[in-house]
């Protein structure tokens, strides 16, 4: 009788079991990009991906706009810019889109400082920390008023698009 218990205990949690690795885990944003999008990549390389949608032409030395297919933003917005000089520049977190460590849309600056002790908080601007495990890249974490992440953003240090 253990036996027959045993053998259906282990068909059951093959059963069970095989949904959960046929599943593959949401991409993070960071600390080298989002997915196949990756800081520093050309406008041409990201376009490759097969992931972006471009939406705003650069023009002279500009910054062009983009969007992540998966993630597209309103109107009068980007998901990403891409830099004539240094590839993909700045991606912006979209709802659901977390750090590595946990952060995301909606999180609190108590959150924020738990997952990064070494959050720099400027006067009168928003708070930003080096990307763990990328030294050439930041987060940049828009604050409301009320403590809740509203923009997040992973950019190279060099970037050229924002300010």
């Amino acid at each position: 009788m253990k036996m027959i218990f045993a053998a259906l205990t282990g068909g059951a949690l093959l059963l069970t079991g095989t949904p959960a690795l046929a599943q593959t885990a949401a991409p993070t944003l960071g600390p080298h990009g989002y997915g196949q999008v990756r800081l520093g990549l050309s406008a041409q390389q990201a376009k490759a991906t097969g992931k972006l949608k471009l939406k705003l032409a650069g023009s002279g030395g500009a910054c062009s706009g983009w969007d992540l297919k998966a993630h597209p933003t309103g109107k009068d917005s980007v998901g990403l810019y891409v830099s004539k000089k240094r590839g993909v520049a700045v991606i912006f977190a979209a709802k659901g889109m977390k750090t590595p460590q946990g952060i995301g849309i909606g999180s609190t600056l108590k959150q924020i400082k738990a997952a990064y002790p070494k959050v720099k908080t400027p006067r009168d601007f928003n708070p930003y920390v080096s990307v763990p495990g990328n030294p050439k890249a930041h987060y940049t974490f828009g604050v409301n008023k009320k403590g809740k992440l509203e923009e997040l953003s992973l950019a190279l240090n060099t970037q050229d698009c924002v300010s």
